[in-house]
């Protein structure tokens, strides 16, 4: 019946009751004739960018019927170049689609998402990548064995020589949510990943914000990842060599960030994971000194006994927090360097900065609590309450 058959692929270039038609039986007797396959495909692709949505719609639905064998990974491309639909209902269809077909062969499927993000119009790899964030935590464990994971990987990697910032971000979540790299080795997958997508070999420029938002952005995605087994220590020196020294020229593009804060955050969480440093004391160094910058010396006194200058000088506690955390997690592997390398005038020195420090934070809190004396209800839930 291949006459037949080839009545059916003619209908396409009917009306719509024809089109409509052809739609429902090219799939339905699609495997009967494999040396017809070609022209099949096309012509149900010729429907699925037919002008009227019904067919369109029709068409989609039915394309999965055509993922057998070799045609399996050309149906997935196909599928993946349909998700730039702005048609909510036929958007919809494409992603039951891909997920079915998900089922039949995922390695085919993932092939033909791989294909479009590495090399279709920008449309279509955003909404592919944004597929795989949602879609691929929903898939059972028998879709998404080791070999399947293992092709995930190998793919990212390709994508990830170039990609913007929050498509690295959907990236991560995608390699963190596969199950082979929850283990201590895979993690340590991860975090190289992100180490070389950080490009910690590179000169760190801190007027460049895009180098200093790539860095600070990797380093987030790195941060959940570290642990006792997975340390965080070439992210730490990279943080005590390069950034902490240029704290003070940092730019962002980020509206509203307070920069070198988010910094010293960010070194303080991956402090506690950091390993065995080479250059350990000349980095508590460079931590003691910017602990120094942020914990001024009282103002000097009047013979009077009054402030000789105009104004206390800013006390600083959530940089000096982040500061001192950070010096106390790393100082533990040289606890004597206080005492033993530091002459006996800057410990002096510092003796003197942190008591000053600490009756200001004793200044601070009786004003705080004097503030928030006799405040209930509601008056406890405005804006400058709470911070």
């Amino acid at each position: 019946h291949k006459d037949a058959y080839q009545v059916i692929l003619d209908g396409v270039k009917g009306g719509a009751k024809e089109k409509r038609l052809a739609a429902q039986f090219i799939p339905k007797f699609f495997k009967h004739f494999p040396e017809l396959a070609d022209s099949a495909i096309n012509a149900q692709l010729d429907l699925c960018e037919d002008e009227d949505v019904s067919i369109r719609r029709q068409a989609i639905k039915e394309l999965p019927q055509f993922a057998t064998g070799d045609n399996l990974p050309r149906v997935a491309d196909i599928l993946t170049q349909l998700l730039q639909s702005d048609d909510s209902a036929e958007f919809n269809l494409v992603n039951n689609a891909l997920l079915s077909i998900f089922k039949m062969d995922a390695k085919g499927t993932l092939g033909g998402l791989f294909s479009q993000i590495l090399q279709g119009e920008d449309i279509v790899r955003e909404r592919a990548i944004k597929f795989l964030s949602t879609k691929l935590k929903t898939l059972p464990e028998e879709v998404m064995t080791k070999e399947v994971e293992e092709f995930i990987l190998t793919e990212s990697k390709k994508v990830l020589e170039d990609v913007t910032g929050e498509e690295f971000v959907l990236f991560m979540k995608i390699l963190s949510g596969l199950k082979s790299l929850q283990t201590v080795s895979g993690r340590q997958q991860l975090v190289e990943l992100v180490a070389e997508q950080a490009d910690l070999e590179q000169t760190f420029n801190p007027s460049d914000t895009d180098c200093v938002d790539r860095l600070l952005q990797c380093t987030r995605q790195a941060v959940p990842l570290f642990s006792k087994n997975v340390h965080s220590t070439k992210f730490v020196t990279y943080f005590c060599e390069h950034v902490l020294p240029n704290l003070s020229s940092l730019t962002t593009l980020v509206e509203g960030l307070d920069i070198q804060l988010e910094v010293l955050k960010l070194l303080a969480e991956m402090s506690s994971f950091c390993g065995d440093m080479e250059k350990l004391e000349s980095n508590l160094k460079k931590l003691f000194d910017k602990l120094l910058e942020y914990m001024p010396l009282p103002p000097e006194e009047a013979e009077n006994g009054e402030n000789a200058g105009n104004e206390e000088p800013k006390l600083q506690f959530s940089y000096v927090e982040c500061l001192l955390y950070s010096f106390h997690q790393l100082g533990r592997k040289l606890p004597d360097f206080l005492t033993a390398k530091l002459n006996a005038e800057k410990l002096k020195d510092f003796k003197i900065r942190l008591q000053y420090f600490a009756r200001g934070l004793q200044v601070y809190i009786r004003q705080l609590r004097l503030a928030l004396q006799g405040k209930t209800g509601e008056a406890l839930k405005t804006e400058e309450v709470r911070i």
